[in-house]
């Protein structure tokens, strides 16, 4: 069974980005269902999969990184309103039998995805 997992990493400050709040959504004809809330810990990653089992279906998803407050958390100063805020990942899971893991490497300024193992 597949599954879905995330992790963040703080390249301004080389580190993985602790108590990053993250939303995960299904998108279905445009709209979208929240399906949970998830917080980094302190590897940056989610205690547990985001989602497993028979919760994780074929589809298009979205996931929220609120990766402004964590920099906010942080003391980093930005200019309002912040350039990188809220990071909306929209990608599709074609086959759910697959792991799918969707890291963010994030600054105040940039952020960038893969599809990684």
């Amino acid at each position: 069974m597949g599954k879905l997992s995330t992790h963040v990493l703080d390249t301004m400050h080389g580190v993985p980005a602790q108590g990053v709040h993250i939303d995960l959504y299904l998108v279905q004809d445009g709209q979208r269902q929240l399906l949970g809330h998830a917080t980094t810990n302190h590897d940056g990653r989610c205690d547990q999969p985001l989602l497993h089992g028979p919760a994780f279906v074929s589809g298009v998803y979205e996931l929220v990184f609120h990766a402004g407050d964590y920099f906010a958390g942080r003391g980093v100063q930005v200019p309002e309103p912040r350039f990188v805020d809220e990071v909306a990942l929209r990608f599709g899971v074609a086959d759910a039998a697959q792991s799918y893991h969707v890291p963010l490497l994030v600054t105040p300024w940039t952020w960038s995805t893969y599809r990684g193992s």
